[in-house]
């Protein structure tokens, strides 16, 4: 009897894409997935001390795979050694009173660079005229501090690189940039090539983009739908991770501002080791520090009781890549179980109706400027970051161990690696509900004492390596670097 041999179905060209994205996702998801899957109480490093006495490192700067905030730069100076000219392309500039985080950074950063002595000059997309009038502390004059603005033609907000690079042009003709700095795609490839004095710093790459988009998903609860916009957001980004690959060879050098971004920067997307450099953010010192008294009167002006056991903080935009479905989930479990804990909301967003709807004990009390997060850090007992973004490092963070407050944060490579470095500073769990309301209850055992004697060693580490001057003088160090080799040997060139 013949056999009947039934002719194989071709593959369609969506079920080969879909193979396609599968295998990428897996390649490069185990390896952080692997990372992720430690104990919430094992030990990151040896000791607080370890981190504090760093060894003595010489040699090239551009040799070193370590963040170079943990270099000690000459702090006390009457003069730079040499006054650089600076170039910044930035898509915005920070004139709102609740600015993005990489707003925040650029304008931290290049202030301080130009109160260190340098001139700097920011090219940035235009603004309506009734919010630069109201910003008082900016002054447009190329020789002063803060940093001179170029405001390019058009739309407020909307940002045109190629205005701006004509600006940067006729400037350029005028004096010579000694070195031209990018925040993250403000200046694209096929510019930044032409300029071999450039540093490009990433607040994010594509790669660690396709791991948020999975931690995201992870979230929905059994029988939700996969949302439309992941699926279409997983079949674009495994090919711009490979284009990223390719183009990124095009900046001259680039900085990272993780410890881990760093290492996906040389081990994936394969950038000469030479050519990386990690430098974490910093904060403002005078804007974040400790004061009791300030907090005590921020929880009193709110309504929480002075026999609070345990007051935590979440601050930022409420949507779901921050990681609010996670933390809400937790936190009205918590409540349930203890009913002197309280939770402060500093941000706004669509979360913000579903966090009121807890009841009394969670204050939702909307987006705050600096000096309302001042207060904000002060009054609560332990700050949680409960983000789904592995990509950069939330300010956040960093703002609440100036403020001497330990932290809770999702147990991300570029979380653990530069910022709760050592278990003193405060806990980590895995992006769930499960391990999120682990770590809560554990803080609340531990109660608002313990909670202080954490916060004094979070102060201690965060002054000493999340400064704006900090990262400034990292930063001023690099610049010199590219423009002169002989600053690249640390520490005798200066």
């Amino acid at each position: 009897m013949a056999s009947i041999i039934k002719p194989k179905k071709p593959v369609s060209s969506s079920q080969s894409n879909l193979c396609t994205t599968l295998f990428f996702i897996v390649l490069f998801t185990i390896p952080v997935l692997f990372l992720l899957h430690t104990s919430t109480t094992s030990s990151i490093c040896t000791s607080l001390s370890t981190h504090l006495n760093n060894p003595p490192f010489s040699g090239d700067l551009r040799a070193a795979e370590f963040s170079w905030n943990r270099l000690p730069f000459l702090q006390r100076r009457p003069n730079p050694p040499t006054t650089l000219k600076i170039a910044v392309f930035s898509r915005k500039w920070p004139i709102s009173t609740t600015p993005g985080g990489m707003e925040r950074h650029a304008h931290t950063l290049h202030t301080a660079l130009s109160l260190l002595g340098h001139q700097v000059h920011v090219f940035t997309s235009p603004v309506k005229t009734q919010e630069l009038m109201s910003q008082q502390h900016l002054n447009l004059s190329p020789t002063s501090s803060p940093p001179y603005l170029h405001f390019h033609e058009g739309d407020p907000g909307y940002w045109r690189y190629n205005k701006a690079y004509e600006q940067f042009l006729e400037e350029d003709q005028k004096q010579k940039f000694d070195v031209v700095h990018s925040e993250s795609v403000a200046l694209p490839h096929w510019l930044a090539r032409r300029l071999p004095n450039l540093a490009v710093s990433w607040h994010g790459i594509a790669l660690e983009s396709l791991h948020s988009n999975i931690f995201q998903d992870l979230t929905r609860k059994q029988g939700e739908p996969i949302d439309p916009a992941f699926n279409k957001s997983l079949q674009g980004v495994v090919p711009k991770v490979l284009n990223e690959i390719r183009f990124f060879h095009n900046y001259a050098h680039h900085v990272a501002i993780s410890d881990s971004c760093g290492e996906m920067l040389r081990d994936v997307y394969q950038i000469p080791n030479q050519r990386v450099h990690v430098i974490l953010n910093g904060v403002n010192e005078e804007d974040f520090g400790v004061d009791s008294k300030l907090g005590e009167e921020f929880r009193g002006g709110i309504g929480i009781p002075q026999n609070a056991s345990l007051v935590f903080g979440v601050a930022g935009r409420l949507v779901k890549d921050k990681g609010h479905p996670i933390l809400y989930e937790a936190f009205s479990e918590l409540i349930a179980k203890h009913p002197n804990v309280y939770l402060i909301v500093a941000g706004s967003g669509p979360w913000e109706q579903r966090y009121k709807d807890l009841g009394p004990r969670v204050l939702v009390l909307g987006s705050m400027n600096p000096s309302k997060l001042h207060a904000f850090y002060n009054a609560i007992d332990v700050f949680v970051n409960p983000t789904l973004r592995p990509q950069g490092l939330d300010l956040t963070l960093m703002e609440a161990m100036m403020s001497g407050k330990p932290v809770m944060a999702s147990r991300f490579p570029s979380i653990k690696g530069s910022i709760v470095v050592d278990d003193e500073f405060g806990f980590m769990f895995a992006p769930n509900v499960a391990s999120l309301l682990e770590a809560l209850e554990l803080a609340v055992k531990e109660g608002s004492k313990r909670m202080s004697q954490r916060g004094k060693a979070c102060r201690e580490y965060a002054s000493s390596m999340f400064t704006a001057r900090k990262m400034a003088l990292a930063y001023e160090r690099l610049f010199l670097c590219i423009k002169n080799d002989t600053f690249c040997n640390y520490p005798s060139a200066l």
